[in-house]
């Protein structure tokens, strides 16, 4: 009985002498968990970085794309338009004008073909140039969307891979002290519960905010196909009324 008391009382010192805190919980964890949690830490922070970034930056894109249409739909002129941009546009949608704008310059001043082949091959190029320009802009816009969807996906394994370790850790100290109390397992088991939350709080704002980006990036997307079949539509008619 006595004995009892005592292993009791031993037990209780050694699981209050034990930091269960976050930062107490890294120091006291094996190397390969310290790693784990180190990785997922630093790619929840890269995440956070990426998604403020380009939160921020559709938002701009939307501002400055609907001040852009309001004056290319103005009824203005469309040269005054492209002298204002210039040669750095300063969103996607403009960086379409200014590609068409050029090809047209370029081909209209160019008049050794007949007007009906000019008129053909002109509205193929700038639709070709346009399209080009539509890839070139979204590739630059989905940057590091490819990251978050990797941590999305493999972070929650790679917590679950310090879960194990630490498990083991456990299982391998209740076989070199034959002793099965808390004390002796509960260090090992928090620290891989604490590697399993790192990677769920890494994965899941990953998760939400691939797929809301993805999708403002779709729509955004949708907008330029749509201002380019318009502006293509806009100098096709410019065409017909010059020849």
């Amino acid at each position: 009985m006595e004995e009892n008391i005592i292993d009791t009382v031993t037990v209780g010192a050694s699981v209050a002498a034990t930091d269960f805190s976050i930062f107490g919980l890294f120091m006291e964890a094996d190397l390969v968990v310290k790693a784990v949690i180190v990785v997922l830490l630093l790619a929840s922070f890269w995440s956070w970085a990426i998604i403020f970034d380009k939160v921020m930056h559709m938002r701009r894109l939307n501002t400055q794309t609907a001040e852009f249409e309001d004056s290319f739909w103005s009824g203005g002129s469309l040269d005054d338009l492209y002298e204002r941009i210039g040669n750095h546009p300063p969103h996607p949608m403009a960086s379409l004008f200014a590609a068409a704008m050029r090809e047209w310059r370029r081909s209209t001043s160019q008049r050794k073909q007949s007007k009906k082949d000019l008129h053909e091959s002109l509205q193929q190029r700038i639709e070709r140039v346009m399209q080009v320009s539509l890839g070139r802009e979204m590739d630059y816009l989905e940057r590091h969307m490819v990251f978050l969807a990797s941590v999305g996906a493999t972070a929650p394994f790679i917590g679950l891979f310090g879960t194990v370790w630490g498990i083991m850790n456990s299982f391998e100290a209740i076989g070199l002290t034959k002793n099965t109390s808390l004390a002796v397992v509960a260090p090992g088991i928090a620290e891989a519960l604490f590697a399993t939350a790192l990677g769920l709080v890494a994965a899941i704002p990953a998760v939400i905010a691939y797929n809301k980006i993805s999708n403002d990036l779709g729509r955004y997307a949708n907008r330029l196909e749509s201002f380019a079949g318009e502006f293509s539509a806009v100098l096709s008619r410019q065409l017909e009324e010059n020849s």
